[in-house]
């Protein structure tokens, strides 16, 4: 899966999980200012991104993830 595909993937997630339209999910937008996104919502996406990739994320690893680029990287490094 190339980089591409990988985020449209992980775009359709956050566009389900979130509720939000998929011009909203952009590389500089943040969760909680710009898709507003609480830590539930951000426990289901992990949950859904998870599942989707088939990919195990733990907790310690979500500190400091607070924009789409943040937790997108984050997945690619998962699949290495």
């Amino acid at each position: 899966m190339d980089h591409a595909e990988a985020f449209e993937k992980f775009k359709t997630c956050t566009v389900e999980v979130l509720q939000v339209s998929p011009e909203q999910v952009t590389m500089s937008a943040r969760f909680s200012d710009d898709l507003d996104a609480d830590s539930l919502d951000l426990v289901e996406l992990v949950m859904a991104l998870e599942e989707a990739f088939d990919i195990s994320v733990d907790e310690s690893e979500l500190e400091g993830v607070e924009t789409i680029e943040q937790a997108f990287v984050l997945v690619q490094a998962k699949l290495g």
